[in-house]
């Protein structure tokens, strides 16, 4: 039999249950995988909790990122066949055994890259990409800011910065997290536990500020992201991992220095084929490369969600985490 996590009601870690799950035979433009590894990203927390409504209602399978091997194909399908290693990001409903998944939302897998590393690769690699590469795009002597520099997104920024000649000045929240990003391409690392970042930011550039602020955190960095920022700078809010960042009257963007500001989502940043395969193309570039290197340093079953989620909301985990099918 097939399981998979489902979510039955909004709320704590607990209401997730191990069920068991039928997916059904792969409908036309679908291949049905059988996964090897699944991704654990913030971003599940929030659909488990209700923040985000799930689009498919109650109950639901959460999770949106996942590796393994293509078993069947529906009718149409040519981009992958039985066989295939493949990876993806979205929609709903990684947390299974075996799920379909629309065949345009399919990546190849390249020999340098394992199924493990992509499961944890392909939601925080592809975030990664299109905030460096695509929101704000960084060049060589631009200087950044990034939240949670310690996170699974915020290492594999870290690191495409320094490959990009870029300044990377990050936040973490211990001693254990400030050096553990500095071992991944940040230039300086603040502890937000224990200094102003918006004063050490200041202080590291000279008085004029960074030129884009990637802020995954939301409640707690707001609106001290604003202050870090050079005027006609860019702040990208991509993530609540604090609460949501409040109301706010657009007017304070220009008291702060006539700002951009932009909530941008992977989702419709690779919404179109052409798009996700150009992406994951220069991600897993960096990566066979050596340029940018994927940390996995917590496993889990499938099967042990809840205590995943208590530690990743507990703020237990460092860099990625995957799931063992």
């Amino acid at each position: 039999m097939i399981h998979a996590i489902q979510v039955h009601e909004a709320g704590g870690p607990e209401v997730m249950q191990w069920d068991v799950f039928d997916p059904g035979e792969p409908k036309p433009g679908e291949a049905r995988i059988r996964h090897t590894a699944v991704g654990l990203n913030y971003i599940d927390t929030y659909f488990r909790s209700g923040l985000y409504p799930a689009p498919t209602g109650l109950p639901f399978v959460p999770g949106n990122e996942g590796a393994g091997e293509v078993v069947a194909v529906g009718e149409g399908v040519t981009d992958v066949k039985p066989g295939d290693r493949v990876a993806y990001v979205g929609p709903l409903g990684s947390y299974a055994e075996e799920r379909n998944v629309p065949a345009d939302r399919l990546v190849l897998l390249p020999d340098g890259v394992d199924d493990r590393t992509a499961a944890a690769l392909m939601l925080k690699g592809l975030t990664a990409q299109y905030l460096l590469r695509r929101t704000f795009p960084l060049k060589k002597g631009d200087t950044m800011l990034f939240h949670a520099a310690a996170g699974g997104v915020g290492l594999i920024a870290g690191q495409w910065a320094r490959h990009l000649g870029v300044t990377a000045i990050g936040t973490a929240g211990s001693p254990e997290k400030v050096e553990l990003a500095l071992a991944h391409g940040y230039d300086h690392v603040i502890d937000y536990r224990k200094d102003d970042f918006v004063e050490k930011v200041r202080e590291l550039t000279d008085g004029r500020g960074v030129d884009v602020v990637y802020d995954g955190v939301g409640k707690d960095t707001f609106p001290g992201s604003l202050d870090c920022i050079r005027p006609l700078g860019l702040w990208a809010s991509f993530g609540n991992a604090s609460g949501p960042v409040p109301p706010f009257s657009i007017g304070l963007l220009n008291q702060k220095g006539s700002l951009f500001c932009t909530r941008p989502n992977l989702f419709a940043y690779a919404a179109a084929r052409e798009d996700l395969v150009a992406m994951a193309d220069e991600l897993f570039g960096v990566v066979t490369s050596g340029a940018v290197k994927i940390r996995v340093n917590q496993e889990y079953k499938l099967a042990d969600a809840v205590a995943a989620h208590r530690d990743l909301e507990g703020r237990k985990t460092t860099g990625s985490s995957v799931f063992v099918v």
